[in-house]
């Protein structure tokens, strides 16, 4: 076993709140961002007393439960590093998969797309980026969250219109979309039991959470306005609850939408929902 793995083992086994596999990756990361220092490096020796004080006061945090990607302040989302901060949720996996599908049914040039929630702007900043030269609107509840997404889309090079809106009592002024895309708070307050402590702990419940008496009044409210969001054959992309998928779906065909399906992730769980106006 080389010194550095025998370093990340030593360093991991002081992280019981996370699974073996998970806390190694998290010591290595630590490791790569405080000392420079990768999976493949060949070292003769670690000295920990010539560690930087705050890789440290790092691991102390990890220890908590604190998500890296709030300690780093960053974290990773379709190729590039996005600022995150505890006033946004951390990009996930799953998000990937709704904005390369996005991207991947949409190819034509000069598309107009509006994102709901957009918390770190990982969505509209990406396809900003990555779709054909497309006009990009973004909205969020949260003044802390757009300071987040705007330094974002400054920092990527991408150009995004972002604005405050309350969905659920305010209309964002935008028309004639083509693309309407949201990855609204799903999860009932009841499953909070069932979370992670180092989500419930640090993530903000805003961006998470719903009532239990109504948990698709998001999904509802967007899908209403996007009835005169989006132009004819506009398309509407959720991502959603994966307890929830038939219920959306239905919702949006009540609406009068067309092309309605409900989408599995990789992990074959319920994950994106797509309709057109």
């Amino acid at each position: 076993m080389s010194i550095y793995q025998e370093l990340i083992y030593s360093w991991a086994a002081r992280l019981p709140i996370y699974e073996k596999q998970e806390a190694e990756s998290l010591v290595s990361w630590l490791l790569e961002h405080h000392v420079g220092w990768r999976r493949t490096q060949i070292l003769d020796e670690a000295n920990e007393s010539t560690f930087p004080a705050k890789l440290f006061e790092d691991f102390a945090r990890l220890k908590t439960g604190e998500p890296i990607q709030y300690i780093m302040g960053k974290g990773p989302f379709y190729g590039r590093d996005f600022l995150v901060s505890p006033a946004t949720l951390i990009p996930r996996n799953e998000t990937e998969e709704l904005v390369h599908m996005i991207i991947k049914e949409n190819p034509n040039a000069g598309l107009k797309v509006l994102d709901i929630g957009t918390g770190t702007g990982c969505i509209p900043i990406s396809l900003a980026l990555e779709m054909k030269a497309p006009e990009v609107f973004a909205v969020d509840i949260s003044q802390e969250a757009l300071k987040i997404a705007i330094q974002n889309a400054e920092a990527l090079g991408a150009k995004v219109t972002f604005s405050s809106c309350d969905i659920l009592t305010q209309t964002p002024v935008v028309s004639e979309l083509d693309i309407l895309v949201s990855n609204p708070p799903y999860i009932p307050e009841r499953e909070k039991s069932d979370m992670h402590r180092n989500v419930l702990d640090f993530e903000p419940g805003l961006a998470l959470f719903v009532s239990n008496d109504d948990p698709l009044i998001f999904y509802r409210t967007i899908a209403e306005k996007g009835k005169y969001l989006l132009k004819p054959g506009g398309k509407l992309y959720f991502e959603i609850n994966e307890k929830y998928g038939n219920e959306v779906g239905k919702m949006m065909q009540s609406l009068g939408y067309s092309d309605v399906q409900v989408l599995k992730d990789l992990n074959g769980k319920d994950r994106i929902a797509t309709a057109r106006r």
